[in-house]
């Protein structure tokens, strides 16, 4: 149970929905953000930048983010859950390219810290092909998922089990994206 009353079943809107129902107000720039960040153009496939997502929110231990995006990141790329596990499982030996592991190491640096991003892994992710988009990107990525992590967590919220729940989740948000992602109230 949240630690505060959302006014919904957290059954029916776990995770980062519940406190989106709360305060729509806040929950419309917060998917627009997503949006942004996640789905629109961009050098970088959806599927890796929701992978990024996914890294972070791992890293933080936030359950619900880290297997929605997860999820996300799994419907949007070829290798599916199957690659998503071994990126979050052993970045060195995950089958990734040298750029999206060199933007997934600084995407771990913004997560201890902003600061603990370093000229080096600038420099590191540059010589692998990253543009200063892509860099600004990650780090924005990074940074915004420790906050949309602190949210779900800071809150208390409901996280179901089983990846079922999540795949259709992945479902909706790969065919109508984050600013239809809070599903109307029944």
């Amino acid at each position: 149970m949240a630690y505060i009353d959302l006014g919904v079943d957290e059954k029916q809107f776990p995770g980062v929905t519940g406190p989106m129902r709360y305060r729509p107000e806040t929950a419309k720039p917060l998917n627009e953000l997503a949006e942004v960040l996640l789905r629109a153009p961009h050098s970088l496939p959806a599927g890796e930048r929701e992978l990024i997502a996914a890294y972070v929110s791992g890293r933080n231990d936030c359950t619900f983010c880290c297997a929605s995006h997860s999820a996300f990141a799994a419907a949007q790329i070829d290798e599916g859950m199957s690659l998503v596990d071994r990126v979050r499982a052993d970045l060195d030996t995950a089958p990734i390219s040298a750029k999206l592991r060199a933007l997934l190491r600084i995407a771990g640096a913004v997560q201890v810290s902003g600061r603990s991003v370093t000229p080096e892994l600038i420099a590191d992710a540059r010589a692998e092909g990253a543009t200063d988009l892509e860099i600004h990107d990650t780090v924005l990525i990074a940074a915004a998922f420790c906050m949309f992590n602190r949210y779900v967590d800071g809150l208390g919220t409901f996280a179901p089990e089983g990846q079922e729940v999540y795949a259709a989740m992945a479902h909706r948000i790969v065919e109508v994206g984050y600013g239809s992602s809070v599903p109307a109230a029944g």
